[in-house]
């Protein structure tokens, strides 16, 4: 007897190894599904500018990458003594204006260097609302708590989103012509802007981004449907956080497993095993420290450890 229905997922070609490297872009659920590469240690980017929900935010930090950009002081302000970016989330914020350039244009050189050289790339997209700055006509990343009357609230449209994603990909395509890219829209549903209206912004990511790659034709471009895993097999408020919005460790885990079964190679699945072994181990807090067998416990976490750093000297356990 099924108590759900499956919604199936491709196997691809090259799937991913320790060898690899991931860049991990978009909402709030990439970061759960970066998190989940850094926890098993495999060579992962993680949202360079912090959280980006809807797709201009990603095509804009993607363009400066790509070109080579350098933030100045005329791309911060400063608000309630604290500088911030319209193009970067609230987590670059800093309280000089020095710093948070010297930030941002770090940041940007980890995002060049990332494109560049990561085999997979995904990216997560979780709303078609934007904030428009009205002083500048500027579609920003971030409000920042700026009060609301300085911006307009405006629903992307289907031919907006549809180029966004193209020059998103063919941004990427410029600097890396080999990298597998993951498309997935966001399962969080962003119910602030209305539950309707939620709906509406989906619609719109998710069929235009079917009619981007239908018309890129890259084989190496892919969607990967982390939405539909989430609202048809897991349609139940047990599988999100308190707040009802957000999918629980256990959706993650869930997905992040599906996930594993289709796209990373087999024969990762025993260093897989082993690193999941030592993080386990190093959370361990025993109950007497200079226990002979506590020792005994020690002595092979360390042989695990030193076996993994010989073959993968990347890994870090600190």
């Amino acid at each position: 007897m099924n108590f759900s229905t499956v919604v199936p997922l491709t196997h691809i070609e090259k799937k991913i190894t320790y060898d690899d490297k991931i860049l991990c872009l978009g909402s709030c659920f990439a970061v759960n599904m970066g998190e989940k590469f850094k926890a098993y240690q495999f060579q992962q980017t993680i949202n360079p500018f912090g959280i980006l929900f809807h797709p201009k935010a990603i095509e804009k930090v993607v363009e400066y990458a790509v070109k080579g950009y350098e933030f100045t002081a005329a791309d911060v302000f400063e608000h309630q003594e604290i500088w911030s970016c319209f193009a970067a989330h609230s987590d670059l914020n800093e309280l000089e204006l020095e710093d948070i350039v010297t930030k941002l244009n770090v940041k940007l050189f980890d995002l060049q260097l990332a494109l560049k050289e990561s085999n997979f790339i995904t990216l997560t997209f979780g709303t078609a609302w934007v904030y428009v700055f009205k002083e500048t006509g500027e579609i920003v990343a971030n409000c920042h708590k700026i009060p609301n009357v300085q911006f307009e609230k405006r629903l992307l449209n289907y031919e907006e989103v549809v180029a966004s994603y193209i020059k998103i990909v063919e941004l990427i395509r410029s600097v890396n012509a080999e990298a597998q890219v993951f498309c997935t829209i966001s399962p969080v549903r962003h119910t602030k802007d209305g539950f309707v209206e939620n709906q509406r912004s989906k619609s719109i990511l998710c069929s235009a981004l079917h009619q981007a790659l239908a018309m890129l034709q890259d084989a190496k471009v892919s969607y990967i449907p982390v939405y539909e895993i989430v609202m048809d097999e897991l349609r139940d408020y047990r599988f999100y956080t308190a707040d009802l919005i957000h999918p629980n460790e256990i959706a993650i885990q869930y997905i992040w497993e599906r996930f594993v079964a289709y796209y990373i190679d087999e024969s990762m699945y025993a260093v897989m095993k082993k690193v999941d072994e030592v993080q386990k181990g190093l959370n361990h807090r025993p109950f007497n420290p200079t226990a002979e067998q506590h020792l005994k416990f020690l002595d092979t976490l360390i042989e695990k450890i030193d076996d993994l750093l010989e073959q993968y000297p990347f890994m870090n356990f600190r």
